[in-house]
C-alpha cells in the first residue's frame, strides 16, 4: 500500500484528501504546515507527497527545496493560483506535477497513480526495460534508478529520469512535446506541454557540462527535442 503525505494548512481540504485517498486504497497522513511536513518526512517513509503551494511560515516552495536536497520522492504541488509562472516555478525547483484548486479527487488519485507508476511503487516498473544504458559519459541503471556521469552520481526526479530514459533509448529521434507527455501518460494540453520545457531545462542543468550550450539534449525548433546521435553505445 503506497503511503502519501498530504500537506495543506486548510484542515478541511487536508482531511477531505486523506479520507478520499484512504477510501481508494492508499495510506495517508497529514501535516498542516511546512515545518511539520519536513519533520514527518525526516522521521518516516512516504512514497509521494501532496504539497500545498501557499502556507504560512515555510511555504511549499521552501519545502520542495529542502526535500530535494536529500530525496527524489515524487511531489505533486497544489496551487490556488492559475498563473503559469507559479506552476512552472514549482516544477523548476523539483515538483513532479501540479494541480490547480479546486480539483477533482478522482483526477488527483489518477495523477498519483501515474506518478507512482513512474517510480515503480505500484509494483510495475513503468514497463521500463530493465537495462543499463551507456551514452557518452552517462550511464543509467534502470533497475537502481540511478544516473552517473564519469562515475559521479547525478540526482534526477522520477519525471526527469523517465524522460531521459526514453530519450537515451532512441538517440537521434525527435520527440515532440506531445511524445514526451505520452511518456508521462499525461494528456496533451498546451499548459502541460510548457511543463515539458521546464523538465528538459532541469535535466540539462543536471547532465550538461554547460547547460546554456547543450550537447546532449538538442532543441529541434518548432518541434521538440532530441538526443544527439554521436558517441552513443549500449
Amino acid at each position: 500500500m503506497s503511503r502519501i503525505l498530504v500537506v495543506d494548512d486548510e484542515t478541511k481540504i487536508q482531511k477531505m484528501i486523506i479520507d478520499y485517498l484512504e477510501a481508494v486504497g492508499f495510506e495517508a497522513a497529514g501535516a498542516e504546515d511546512g515545518i511539520s511536513a519536513l519533520k514527518m518526512f525526516r522521521e518516516d517513509v512516504y512514497d509521494l507527497i501532496i504539497l500545498d503551494f501557499m502556507m504560512p511560515g515555510i511555504d511549499g516552495i521552501d519545502v520542495i527545496r529542502r526535500i530535494r536536497e536529500t530525496s527524489a520522492v515524487p511531489i505533486i504541488m497544489l496551487t490556488a493560483r492559475a498563473e503559469e509562472n507559479d506552476k512552472l516555478m514549482g516544477l523548476e525547483i523539483g515538483a513532479d506535477d501540479y494541480m490547480v484548486k479546486p480539483f477533482s479527487m478522482k483526477e488527483l488519485a489518477a495523477r498519483i497513480r501515474a506518478v507512482l507508476r513512474r517510480t515503480g511503487k505500484d509494483g510495475d516498473l513503468n514497463k521500463m526495460a530493465l537495462e543499463n544504458i551507456k551514452y557518452r559519459d552517462l550511464e543509467m541503471d534502470v533497475t537502481k534508478r540511478s544516473l552517473k556521469r564519469d562515475g559521479k552520481s547525478i540526482e534526477l526526479t522520477m519525471v526527469q529520469f523517465e524522460l531521459l530514459h526514453s530519450m537515451l533509448k532512441s538517440p537521434g529521434r525527435v520527440f515532440t512535446r506531445g511524445d514526451l507527455l505520452a511518456v508521462l501518460q499525461e494528456a496533451s494540453y498546451e499548459s502541460y506541454e510548457r511543463t515539458i520545457d521546464v523538465h528538459i531545462k532541469n535535466i540539462r542543468k543536471a547532465i550538461e557540462p554547460v547547460p546554456s550550450e547543450p550537447t546532449y539534449i538538442l532543441t529541434v525548433w518548432g518541434v521538440g527535442y532530441k538526443l544527439a546521435e554521436e558517441g552513443v553505445h549500449k
